[in-house]
């Protein structure tokens, strides 16, 4: 499937120039939909000719009531008797054009609705592909349910309209065009008293539509504000409950469900107020049409079937219009969801990968941190001219008070952020040099959000190496302490993990992330507090395993439990994002300095 920027999906638009969005908007949607291009020629093919069939329903239905009416004459003056004859091929040839329309009409809605369900597919796929795409720092400022809400409301909008709203545009246009032509071959005269009433229609209609704009794009946009509060909330409902922000959050969703409620309200309403109004119109102009052709019957002018033609080409030339002015209500709609779409699509993206990358075979555990400078923000640096020299085999230590940086400076070397200054080096080479993917390979996490995913114990172990065989997922298990607790589950690894795995402990999760990390075999690992919520004796146990692990591997283990980090070969102490202490255990005591205060004030709490 092409990814969106062979759609070239364009720059972020202007909110406020509505006229300009929504035909920019429209444009990249009919743009994105190039590939099914004669797909969509022919479905609308066959919905105009449909269409056009069916207009000449009523034409030769006038025709067959004509020739009734003359045969009750003839009867009632006894000069004939009704030719049921020619009525009947006049019915059955009536009954035939209808069939054909009808089959058209199937062919242009099975043919749309693949296309719809194709061009939903396509968006889903590349909104998931452009997920991959995005750097760390577009999660960190927009929240998870907005992300949603554009892969789910905003393309389902984008796929209704296609599926329904597409092909009426094009028959009711038809409709509109067809039923005039054969309005004027009728009556020129009561054509023209029938038009008068479309200025009336179209004012109706643009006035509608001014005002109910920019109501279905604010829809959209609350409609994924709730759907980002519901979804955090609800990922994050045991942390409400604990310290009782129920009210809180009550307070913040009914605030914004009030918004989304008023702008769906107006945006309904006034759609709504449309049918209702130009059936008022429509009927007024019937009116008129049915008194002017009485006059004109009288006098001879036109027959009686042709009235009746005339009467029901009213009725189906205000309807269309009717049901245009609707679909542009819905167009409105789809315009606010698919700029939504497009704009996620237009995300600036990570700098892509070097054309000439070096082998990730040439990373052994050599890792330098030249310089580094770095902040999430541009105007705040939090991680100052850091710079570390670490050999393969290395076990690294970084320590410090909460915030002085030390998970951001591993979120730098896996590569989730680029440095703002400096650089971090792989056996010599800038890790701007490695292919992402590749690079992330030779790195093992074991971090201190624990993260599973929906399925058995054995598929989250296996997520480390996916060609791991049952035999290596039983062994990283019990190197990680694992095995014990799994077989007094009842279906033991096949035990399926729920969406938040809080069908085990906290420790537990901690351990499974720690086994899928043995099983991925990595040559650096990155241990930030590993060992965090495990009791006292299973993290002695987990220790040993870490041992075992870490022998002939670079590591980097973040703690602040300073008492797991003491056979390190060099420990880092950071304070603001700079280092302000280097060397092993013993080393940082003797000097009694930054890092020996930590330590003491530990050794104190823990005697208290």
């Amino acid at each position: 499937m092409a990814g969106p920027m062979r759609h070239g999906p364009g720059a972020p638009m202007v909110v406020g120039e509505k006229a300009k969005d929504f035909k920019g908007t429209m444009k990249k949607l009919i743009a994105y939909m190039d590939r099914y291009l004669p797909s969509i020629i022919l479905a609308l093919i066959c919905a105009v000719a449909g269409t056009v069939f069916s207009i000449f329903g009523p034409k030769i239905l006038g025709k067959a009531t004509t020739k009734l009416f003359e045969g009750l004459v003839a009867m009632l003056t006894g000069t004939g008797s009704i030719d049921f004859d020619a009525i009947a091929q006049i019915l059955l040839f009536l009954l035939g054009l209808y069939v054909f329309s009808m089959l058209l009409s199937y062919v242009q809605g099975w043919v749309m609705s693949g296309i719809a369900t194709k061009v939903s597919y396509a968006m889903r796929t590349d909104i998931s592909n452009k997920i991959d795409r995005l750097p760390m720092s577009y999660f960190d400022r927009v929240p998870h349910g907005e992300v949603l809400s554009r892969i789910t409301n905003d393309v389902d909008t984008v796929t209704q309209t296609l599926n329904q709203s597409l092909s009426q545009i094009v028959t009711q246009v038809t409709m509109v065009v067809g039923v005039l032509f054969m309005m004027l071959s009728i009556s020129p005269v009561m054509t023209l008293v029938a038009l008068c009433i479309l200025p009336l229609c179209m004012v109706i209609v643009m006035n509608i539509i001014k005002h109910s704009q920019k109501f279905f794009r604010r829809q959209q946009e609350y409609l994924g504000h709730v759907n980002g509060h519901v979804e955090e909330m609800y990922g994050g409902h045991v942390v409400v409950t604990a310290f009782n922000g129920q009210e809180e959050s009550i307070k913040t969703f009914e605030e914004l469900n009030e918004k989304l409620y008023h702008s769906a309200w107006k945006s309904q309403f006034l759609s709504g107020m449309m049918m209702p109004m130009m059936n008022f119109v429509s009927n007024l102009g019937y009116v008129a049409i049915c008194v002017l052709g009485g006059f004109l019957s009288l006098n001879g002018t036109i027959t009686v079937g042709d009235i009746q033609a005339f009467t029901q080409y009213v009725r189906q030339f205000t309807q269309p219009i009717t049901q245009i002015a609707n679909i542009s209500n819905q167009l409105q709609m789809t315009a606010a969801a698919a700029e939504r779409v497009f704009l996620f699509l237009a995300e600036a993206e990570e700098v892509p990968d070097p054309e000439e990358k070096v082998s990730a075979e040439e990373i052994d555990g050599s890792v330098a941190f030249a310089h580094v400078h770095f902040g999430y923000v541009p105007e705040k640096t939090i991680i100052n001219d850091f710079s570390a020299i670490v050999k393969p085999g290395t076990k690294v230590a970084i320590v410090g008070p909460t915030g002085a940086g030390k998970t951001t400076i591993v979120k730098l070397l896996m590569r989730f952020y680029d440095v703002s200054d400096g650089a971090v080096l792989l056996n010599g080479y800038d890790v701007r040099q490695f292919a992402r993917n590749d690079m992330r390979n030779a790195f093992g996490m074991v971090l201190q959000d624990t993260w599973l995913y929906n399925g058995t114990i054995r598929e989250n172990i296996r997520f480390g190496r996916l060609s791991a065989s049952d035999e290596e997922v039983l062994a990283a298990a019990k190197a990680a302490q694992v095995d014990h607790f799994v077989r007094t589950l009842p279906q033991g690894y096949d035990t399926v993990l729920n969406e938040e795995a809080s069908n085990i402990s906290q420790g537990q999760k901690q351990l499974l992330t720690i086994a899928r990390t043995i099983i991925s075999d990595p040559k650096i690992l990155i241990l930030d507090e590993a060992t965090s919520s495990v009791d006292t004796r299973t993290e002695v146990a987990i220790q040993k395993a870490m041992d075992e692990l870490t022998r002939g591997r670079t590591s980097f283990i973040i703690a602040h439990r300073l008492s797991t980090i003491r056979d390190a070969d060099i420990i880092l102490v950071m304070k603001d994002g700079d280092i302000v202490e280097t060397g092993n255990h013993e080393e940082l005591l003797a000097k009694g300095g930054f890092y020996a205060n930590l330590y003491n004030s530990q050794f104190s709490e823990g005697e208290e």
